[in-house]
């Protein structure tokens, strides 16, 4: 038989193995899932607390489910676990579902770039880790960490290293007017001066410090939770900048309560997600003043209404350092970032 004398009946069609059944839509709820608690990412793997505070607290290594396709899992997230719960070195558990965020610190590569990039989860304190001396400060990095806290709805707390190096009066000056509470630190091998008030700021909180290279963040961690043994490095007599030692973020307990997660060093902080208007309702002292300024006012032009209103005392004796530090900020936004 030729090809030419076959037609469609003789045409061999092989049964549907699959069955007809139509594939349903609706996934499992997981609704007797156990909750953990991320404490470190690496490479596809989550490492995840089970049982917090509880007399079965155990560590378990789990990995992201197929079903939440390209949700971000990231440190300080509570997600839900099925499968193997053992905890072993051969257990894997999946994460099928990631719970409610109270708050997620974000930051893009760079002020155009409209891709968000959370960073950690579920905390409620931003500390900026900056050196006083060797690296020099970075002021305007630090400026926009603290719009991105502003942002995030955390509280921020600025700690400043190597005070034995310089005086830090001048520098704490500059962020007086924005009322952010400070500590002053410095490591001198076995001393290591300031770190109960640090103890003090930090006990009870989720917080995440986030600071350039070299500013002895993780030497900071190391002194606070002894167990930590994160990597430290030198800082490069060449460029001035330290080098990254810290990798990837990671959630450590604090042996008095609350929880710190240590960063990665960073050497930029875009702001493209931060809408510059909600930088504002974290000056309540000058919101007000805002009442009378024209619409879609940037706070920062000739025709904003609070020149006059703090001219006229409305805002008290600190209202023109107070208007000074919040068109600095919202200058932060928009500007090139740099020392």
């Amino acid at each position: 038989m030729s090809r030419r004398d076959l037609d469609e009946d003789d045409v061999r069609v092989r049964p549907n193995r699959r069955g007809s059944r139509p594939r349903s839509k609706d996934r499992p709820r997981h609704e007797d899932a156990t909750i953990g608690f991320v404490t470190g990412v690496d490479r596809g793997r989550y490492t995840t607390l089970v049982d917090q505070g509880g007399s079965d607290e155990r560590i378990v290594l789990a990995m992201k489910a197929r079903e939440l396709g390209r949700k971000g899992i990231i440190v300080g997230d509570r997600v839900a676990l099925v499968g193997d719960l053992g905890g072993g070195p051969d257990a894997l558990a999946r994460i099928v579902r990631i719970e409610p965020r109270a708050s997620v610190l974000r930051r893009s590569a760079d002020d155009t770039d409209p891709v968000e990039r959370g960073i950690v989860a579920n905390v409620d304190q931003l500390v900026v880790v900056a050196a006083l001396a060797d690296p020099p400060p970075r002021p305007r990095l630090i400026d926009r960490c603290l719009v991105a806290a502003y942002d995030a709805e955390l509280d921020p707390l600025l700690v400043l290293t190597k005070s034995d190096l310089v005086d830090p009066s001048d520098f704490v000056g500059q962020y007086a007017p924005l009322e952010v509470p400070y500590v002053v630190t410095s490591d001198r091998g076995a001393q290591f001066d300031g770190l109960e008030n640090v103890r003090a700021l930090l006990a009870g909180r989720v917080s995440v410090l986030v600071g350039h290279s070299g500013v002895g963040k993780s030497t900071l961690v190391n002194a606070l939770v002894p167990t930590a043994d994160r990597a430290t490095g030198a800082v490069n007599d060449v460029t001035g900048r330290g080098r990254h030692t810290s990798t990837s973020a990671v959630a450590l307990r604090l042996p008095g309560g609350g929880w710190v997660i240590d960063t990665p060093g960073i050497r930029s902080f875009g702001l493209a997600h931060v809408d510059p208007q909600r930088i504002i309702e974290h000056f309540p002292d000058l919101e007000p003043g805002t009442a009378e300024c024209p619409r879609g006012c940037t706070h920062d032009e000739e025709e904003c209404a609070l020149d006059a209103w703090v001219a006229s005392g409305a805002a008290g004796p600190a209202g023109p350092a107070r208007l000074d530090s919040l068109r600095r900020l919202l200058r932060t936004r928009t500007a090139q970032q740099g020392d």
